[in-house]
């Protein structure tokens, strides 16, 4: 008798056994066209089962996906921790993408701790650890900046602190040389995070540079060409498998040229309209990003740990989403032509995640979810695979990467923009392939191409780079009417809206970019009347006193100041009571003299090996810190400066009646920090110079602030 309960429940047993059997064989007796909410029975571990007669087989499977889901939201929650870290507590300058301030740096912008060995070392591991956390954000913003921040160090001969001083390094150690190294190194990341050389090439032309000539294009093209040839040797040596998970793929990312693509008339109606959504979606992104951002900016203001907070908290929010919203998806039947090893897959590859499908089946949405965004995309673009993906899964996919997209980006870890608008682009474009499907010739994955292409075109308004990027990207150069026309429709629609993504980054940062095109309202002002309502422009005196320059950098923040002689030294061909407009002293070799004691007790001018003994060439190319780190005694306060060795006698200087547009036009092209305002008619007691125009004075907005009713003007009244 003591038996018989061991007895029966080896029968039970033995007689679940057999219903998993027939359920195995059978997998028409399950709901499938019904969202599962828990794995078939046939897939789970029996042994967590049968630890006792009354635990049932349904508590095990929620045990297992809740260990799953703990253990997927944790380690993505750490890696998180890491790059938000990283970021926030030893190199705050390498969250985001770089990309804007690369922008703004070849504008002519100082972006100070931008291209350092620490930024380098923050944004390689803070990048790595956000892509693996999940998080909606790409690696191709950083891999540009990494580019960048190599190439400034090479150029430099290393870090601030431990830099190599090699003689012929020299020769880079000026502005132009530095910012042709940066576009080198910015067309290089393109090149490294899409393979594709001749797009990073162009990317550098058409979104980076400001200043372009015959010399950097052919640079750029080397740099990019060195760059291919060293992925394609490691990707030979890994093909061997000894790279472990790594070296997996081709020189081609996004592979569709199995396919062949034939169009007519016709289709060119959906991919206008995938142009026209491109441009309006594109557009409409920038708009609420800007507002996203705007409030991350207030969170990031309280504190780090405020920063922390905010991105554990999307890391989170993240993790939740792809692990649960797939269990929302119906089971699909694999294709009975693909071999059980295809379809369906639980490993890292494949186009068919079983997921909590029964064998034989597979889950859509898992498959776009659960895996890297570079496998996402590959399944989104695949071709000739026309049942693969259902609408409502796409649908979801679609605002669950449009509402990671707006909320990810900002937080305070490197961040890419362009996999995510690709991901968003991407499954709007097949939805309308998998509408358009009796109607056109075009497959559903080349709409999925197209409608990446015009989300980024209608986001970034890139035209030629984009075009071939993508060409690069899917080896299909039969794309290319399309592809062009898609690009041209969605950046129109896009500028009608508003500008792009990094413009509207760089005026959130405050970065003082200038634009190409003044505005034609600029026509209407002239740089006097813009001088005339700044402060009065502060000048120094050929020989000044040790405490006039103290006093001035103290109490004023400017980094130029114009030199004017006032005849109190006797000077030949000076008359009496007349000034002279000597040049322009930056702020940085007044805080180098200080430092260095070169001091005079007696007004007077000094000789040339006076000068040569004190300075050397490299003390001028050197920052020597702020004004608060300089110690003056009274003593020295009433000794004198002669400020003449340390002058630029040519700066760049403008008529006060020029308008504001060509000024504007002057300031870019040439590159200036500061551009000195003369006055119209020269007499004695008048001042050689008017005031004084800085980048900040040229920006648009800050024009409008002092003059409100310009804008209204639209350019009616023109000052040539």
């Amino acid at each position: 008798m003591e038996q018989e309960p061991c007895n029966y429940a080896e029968a039970t047993s033995h007689k679940e056994e057999e219903l998993a059997d027939d359920e195995e064989r059978d997998p028409e007796s399950n709901s499938l066209h019904q969202p599962l909410l828990k794995r078939n029975r046939t897939l789970s571990s029996s042994p967590l089962a049968m630890v006792g007669a009354k635990v049932s087989h349904i508590e095990s499977l929620d045990y297992e996906y809740l260990v799953g889901f703990i253990f997927f939201t944790g380690v993505n929650f750490l890696l998180t921790m890491v790059a938000t870290v990283l970021c926030v507590c030893f190199a705050p300058t390498a969250a985001g993408p770089g990309i804007p301030e690369i922008k703004a740096y070849l504008n002519g912008v100082d972006t100070p701790n931008m291209f350092g060995a620490t930024t380098l070392f923050v944004k390689i591991i803070g990048s790595i650890g956000a892509v693996s956390a999940g998080l909606d954000l790409g690696k191709e913003g950083p891999l540009v900046h990494i580019g960048s921040c190599i190439a400034s160090l090479l150029g430099q001969g290393g870090p601030e602190n431990h830099r190599v001083k090699w003689r012929w390094l020299r020769y880079f150690n000026n502005d132009r040389d530095l910012r042709d190294l940066i576009t080198c190194g910015a067309s290089s990341g393109v090149c490294a995070a899409f393979r594709a050389p001749v797009g990073g090439v162009l990317f550098a032309l058409e979104e980076v540079a400001t200043w372009w000539r015959s010399a950097l294009l052919w640079r750029t093209f080397f740099s990019t060409a060195v760059v291919v040839v060293v992925l394609r040797a490691f990707m030979e040596y890994c093909k061997s498998g000894n790279c472990g998970l790594f070296g997996r793929g081709g020189l081609i990312m996004f592979d569709v040229s199995d396919v062949s693509v034939s169009y007519h008339a016709v289709d060119i109606i959906p991919v206008a309209v995938i142009g026209v959504i491109g441009g309006v979606l594109g557009s409409l992104y920038n708009y609420l990003l800007h507002k996203v951002l705007r409030l991350y900016n207030l969170i990031n203001e309280k504190g780090k740990i405020h920063k922390l907070i905010l991105s554990l908290i999307v890391s989170l929010f993240t993790s939740a989403c792809l692990y649960g919203l797939p269990f929302l998806a119906s089971c699909m039947p694999c294709d009975p032509s693909l071999s059980d090893s295809v379809c369906p897959t639980s490993g890292r590859m494949g186009n068919f995640k079983q997921f909590n499908c029964p064998k034989g089946y597979y889950n859509d949405l898992a498959t776009l979810l659960l895996t890297t965004n570079d496998d996402a995309v590959r399944n989104i673009f695949s071709t000739r695979t026309p049942m693969e993906f259902h609408t409502f899964s796409l649908i979801i996919f679609f605002g669950l990467y449009c509402i990671l997209g707006l909320f990810t980006f900002g937080i305070a870890v490197p961040s890419g923009l362009f996999l995510p608008i690709i991901l968003m682009g991407s499954a709007y474009g097949r939805m309308l392939g998998i509408e358009m499907g009796p109607y056109t010739n075009i497959d559903q994955g080349l709409y999925a191409v197209l409608g990446a292409a015009s989300l980024m075109a209608g986001s970034m308004r890139m035209t030629v780079s984009l075009c071939v990027i993508f060409l690069e990207l899917t080896n299909n150069l039969l794309l290319l009417p399309i592809t062009m026309l898609c690009l041209l429709i969605a950046k129109t629609v896009g500028d009608c809206f508003n500008p792009s993504i990094y413009e509207i980054i760089l005026d959130l940062k405050g970065l003082p970019f200038l634009d190409a095109n003044p505005e034609p309202w600029m026509r209407n002002i002239t740089v006097g009347e813009l001088v005339d309502v700044k402060p009065a422009v502060v000048t120094l005196r050929g020989v000044e006193k040790v405490s006039r320059i103290v006093d001035v950098l103290h109490n004023t923040p400017h980094n130029g100041f114009p030199v004017v002689d006032d005849g109190s030294i006797p000077h030949v061909g000076l008359p009496d009571g007349a000034t002279e407009l000597l040049g322009l002293l930056l702020r940085a070799h007044l805080v180098l003299v200080l430092k260095k004691k070169w001091f005079l007790k007696d007004r007077r001018r000094t000789e040339e090996w006076e000068v040569r003994e004190k300075f050397a060439w490299v003390d001028m190319a050197e920052r020597w810190g702020k004004m608060e780190e300089v110690a003056v005694t009274n003593e020295e306060m009433e000794m004198y400066v002669d400020l003449h060795p340390l002058i630029n006698t040519t700066p760049y200087t403008v008529v006060e009646s020029m308008s504001v547009a060509k000024a504007m036009v002057l300031f870019r092209q040439v590159g200036l920090r500061h551009m000195l305002i003369l006055p119209k008619y020269q007499a004695a007691g008048v001042s050689p110079v008017v005031g004084i125009l800085t980048r900040q004075d040229l920006r648009a907005h800050n024009i409008l602030s002092a003059f409100p009713h310009l804008e209204k003007s639209k350019g009616s009244k023109k000052r040539h």
